[in-house]
């Protein structure tokens, strides 16, 4: 399998969608696919208005077609909707080539956090891009059946996973002179990731904040006594993570919550809203509290033992999301691309690993 795996997110961004292309891209060679990659770093681009760290690739047919003449992908998958994969979902159309798509970002929340663009309209757009494709591939049950409630159609399961090695429990503290307990939440600052909700809780102890984005200092300026790390990745992360006492996630969006696992690895419990993500990463598995009222299920993580913790995300390997990933799109490119005179692929024609 020579496979175009087709990105707008990636370096210098850092989150999930980038984290995850670029763990199956490694995993790839074990698995007897040549990975492909088309990124922003292979075109000019600009920086998105109001969020530099995102780049938009100045990206037309014609370039994806050129590149793919001298690439010679016998499959694609496209993992986001920006520039460059509305440029491949064109090419793939014209060619009459099948795709795979994958949904890693609520957009019409994200886009109605900025601006009054109605979410259904956003959703029908949406839609009809992912439409085209003969699977596309979402992280857990519970966006499934909301994607299906909207009328998205051959959904596949893609799960993720986590390095257990480097995000571990650890003797030694990095914060030795901040009260306890420590409340940590790691993530994007940006308005979607509703980090007010955190930072306006009366928890005792203190709250650390580890990320960077276009929403710093607005909320640096909410909670001044929060103490603000900027973003880390690595070591220097994973020893932040396993020196806090309770992981607090007040997402409302994502879809799924790298960032979970990365917590419950290093024997961290996780605090958060009952909404897709955390119900279906910490639902039911006593590694985590869920709760509408976010103060009440911060405190109730203090009381979970790190063993439970690093149990469950143990669970969790980047070997399986591979295994996943690789036979979504072996199984949706056998069935073909997309006919639209004679319809979609059933859904019951799709195989759903896991």
């Amino acid at each position: 399998m020579r496979l175009l795996l087709a990105t707008d997110a990636w370096h210098p961004q850092v989150n999930g969608v980038v984290r995850s292309v670029e763990r199956m891209a490694e995993a790839a060679a074990g698995l007897g696919v040549e990975p492909l990659m088309l990124t922003p770093a292979d075109f000019a681009s600009l920086p998105m208005p109001g969020y530099s760290e995102i780049r938009l690739s100045l990206v037309t047919r014609r370039r994806v077609l050129s590149r793919w003449e001298r690439l010679a992908p016998t499959h694609v998958h496209i993992a986001t909707e920006g520039p460059i994969g509305h440029a491949v979902r064109a090419a793939c159309l014209s060619r009459g080539q099948a795709f795979t798509t994958s949904y890693h970002t609520r957009f019409p929340e994200y886009l109605a956090a900025r601006a009054p663009v109605p979410e259904a309209w956003s959703y029908a757009w949406l839609r009809r891009f992912h439409a085209a494709a003969s699977g596309t591939m979402v992280s857990t049950p519970s966006l499934e059946r909301e994607l299906a409630g909207r009328g998205f159609t051959n959904l596949m399961r893609w799960t993720r996973g986590v390095d257990t090695d480097l995000f571990r429990p650890r003797d030694e503290n990095v914060f030795p002179d901040l009260p306890r307990p420590i409340f940590l939440s790691v993530g994007r600052l940006a308005v979607e990731k509703n980090l007010a909700a955190f930072l306006a809780l009366d928890l005792p102890g203190s709250k650390v904040v580890v990320g960077d984005g276009p929403d710093r200092t607005r909320l640096q300026a909410l909670a001044p006594d929060a103490h603000f790390l900027g973003a880390l990745t690595g070591e220097a992360l994973a020893r932040v993570y396993a020196s806090a006492d309770a992981f607090v996630f007040p997402s409302l969006t994502d879809t799924f919550g790298i960032v979970l696992l990365e917590a419950l690895a290093s024997g961290l419990p996780v605090a958060a809203f009952p909404v897709t993500g955390p119900l279906d990463v910490i639902g039911g598995t006593g590694a985590g509290a869920l709760d509408g009222d976010l103060r009440a299920a911060a405190l109730a993580a203090l009381t979970i033992p790190r063993a439970r913790c690093r149990a469950e995300a143990l669970r969790y390997t980047w070997a399986e999301s591979a295994r996943q990933f690789y036979d979504n799109i072996a199984t949706a490119h056998a069935v073909g691309p997309v006919r639209r005179s004679a319809g979609r692929p059933s859904a019951a024609a799709l195989a759903r690993p896991g």
